[in-house]
């Protein structure tokens, strides 16, 4: 019988997401792994690279800013990225680490200020990080506002302004995405 193959970084990242019980948390749509899962998803078909794609399969293990159940606390960061490759752990990082009253009104400006709300300081990311962080916030958000009418209704225009703002920050499918599950 042929050995099976290796697991891959997205097995490892399925298998750690049921190992820290993200089967078993109410989200909007279901579970938090089924948002997990769709948000992954979201980013595929807008033809994300595998790095994030794998972030968005694991954005909110240190807690969000707007979910702040932490399955996974920072002082195992090292347990993530060895799932998933330091590229995609330092993703999920920055993504959790957003303090978004203070970073989202300046998101689209190059120099703008990321504030980070684990440490309380505040770094200006580089062009291919605050893109990704922008496609994953758009991702996380579209699938909330997609599964969950009261929260569009509620959120809606805010992100309508965030997104539209963030325009040049976002792929044209995401883009086009935001237009489209946002009209209003």
């Amino acid at each position: 019988m042929p050995a099976s193959p290796p697991p891959t970084a997205a097995d490892q990242a399925v298998a750690l997401l049921h190992k820290l019980g993200a089967a078993r948390i109410d989200h909007p749509g279901g579970t938090l792994v089924a948002h997990l899962h769709r948000v992954r998803s979201r980013l595929a078909d807008w033809g994300a690279r595998p790095a994030l794609q794998l972030a968005g399969l694991r954005h909110a293990l240190y807690g969000t800013d707007g979910f702040p159940e932490a399955l996974l606390p920072l002082d195992r960061r090292t347990e993530l990225a060895t799932a998933v490759g330091a590229e995609a752990e330092a993703l999920v990082y920055l993504y959790a680490s957003c303090a978004r009253a203070a970073t989202y009104p300046t998101l689209a400006d190059p120099d703008g200020p990321f504030a980070d709300r684990f440490t309380g300081l505040r770094h200006v990311p580089d062009p291919r990080s605050r893109r990704d962080f922008t496609e994953l916030t758009a991702a996380n958000e579209l699938d909330l506002a997609h599964t969950d009418p009261a929260f569009r209704d509620k959120w809606g225009p805010q992100l309508r302004t965030l997104f539209t703002r963030a325009r040049p920050l976002l792929s044209q499918p995401a883009w086009t995405d935001c237009r489209e599950v946002l009209a209003g």
